[in-house]
């Protein structure tokens, strides 16, 4: 009987430093995340907040292709509409920061209910291809409708006073991607993330199963599109004018590469990723041209042809020999880090 009381007690015991050790890790890697905001002056403040946006859309991808399969090309819609209204709301209306952003998810989230009433009956390539062809046509309509975005000039989207400065904005989109990351965990952790996993492994044993295909299909949709337009609202706050020009085919290609380098349905993954691909073509120009020693090959013109061309290589890499992305390789860590055991 001691002994077996003696075993108990030094379980709980592993369990509470384990758990503890857990914790201190944590804390150490955010106080270490937070050091470039504390230090860097308000260059890395923009790039923290920059960073901080791409990671909400890239867990919006992940909202729709990670948890319930369904494939996006055009993002750029979803955003692009969202920071437009938070513009609209701002510049045209005067109001609140808050009530701009709450309109940009909305707007992000119907244009995606739209888009998804549209694509029930179509998967895969088909589906791929209707929201490219939606997200392309936002471009020369929606994009360029002046009474909304003021056409080629774009629209202003200032800041409150007590935002005005970098590091309180960089906190708010801070505090923005701590509350997405939360949700996503909540909705996974639910009935409704397993009914999601089940339409995405198979619809057609889902339905079987009583799951609703076409409503977790649509809640998928709609969800993915309100982060994705809070996180226009952030852009265009951040920005403080949004254009045409920053929501292209291009942009929306990039989100899908570092969701899937990040690993589908890893959240750490992701936010990684997606931070790098927002830090990359602002740090590397400045890292190269500050090397004492300069390659004959190296010029202005290559800076800004390494960052694709790094993408490119990073996707290759990572279907060749990771197909979980950035996500397959913290496996471990994060596991760890949740307590979970070895089998």
């Amino acid at each position: 009987m001691a002994t077996a009381t003696m075993v108990l007690t030094r379980v709980k015991v592993q369990r509470r430093f384990g758990l503890a050790l857990r914790v201190t890790v944590v804390l150490a890697l955010l106080v270490l995340a937070a050091l470039p905001l504390l230090l860097g002056g308000d260059v890395w403040a923009q790039r923290i907040s920059r960073a901080a946006i791409y990671a909400v859309i890239g867990l919006s991808i992940n909202t729709l292709t990670g948890h319930a399969g369904q494939i996006s090309l055009g993002h750029q819609a979803f955003v692009g509409i969202g920071a437009f209204a938070a513009a609209f709301m701002a510049s045209r209306l005067g109001a609140p920061l808050g009530f701009g952003l709450a309109a940009a998810g909305v707007a992000g989230a119907f244009t995606a209910v739209v888009i998804g009433l549209v694509a029930l009956r179509v998967t895969g390539l088909y589906l791929a291809l209707v929201t490219l062809a939606f997200g392309l046509t936002a471009e020369t309509t929606i994009f360029n409708w002046r009474e909304f975005t003021g056409g080629g000039a774009g629209a202003f989207a200032p800041r409150p006073a007590v935002l005005a400065s970098d590091h309180a904005f960089a906190l708010l989109c801070l505090g923005v991607l701590g509350l997405v990351l939360y949700l996503d965990w909540r909705i996974v952790s639910t009935k409704t993330g397993r009914a999601l996993a089940a339409v995405r492994n198979n619809e057609r044993i889902a339905s079987t199963l009583g799951v609703n295909v076409t409503g977790y299909k649509l809640a998928a949709f709609s969800l993915s599109g309100l982060i994705a337009g809070l996180a226009g609202g952030l852009f265009a706050h951040w920005n403080q004018i949004v254009q045409a020009m920053d929501f292209e085919f291009q942009v929306a290609l990039v989100w899908v590469l570092m969701t899937v380098v990040g690993g589908l349905r890893s959240r750490l993954g992701v936010i990684l990723a997606s931070a790098f691909f927002a830090l990359l073509p602002l740090t590397l120009p400045n890292f190269l041209s500050s090397l004492p020693w300069q390659p004959p090959f190296l010029n202005e013109a290559v800076y800004h042809v390494l960052p694709p061309f790094i993408v490119v290589v990073m996707l290759l890499v990572v279907l060749r020999f990771f197909p979980g992305g950035f996500g397959q390789l913290l496996r471990p860590a994060t596991d760890w880090l949740a307590g979970k055991r070895k089998q």
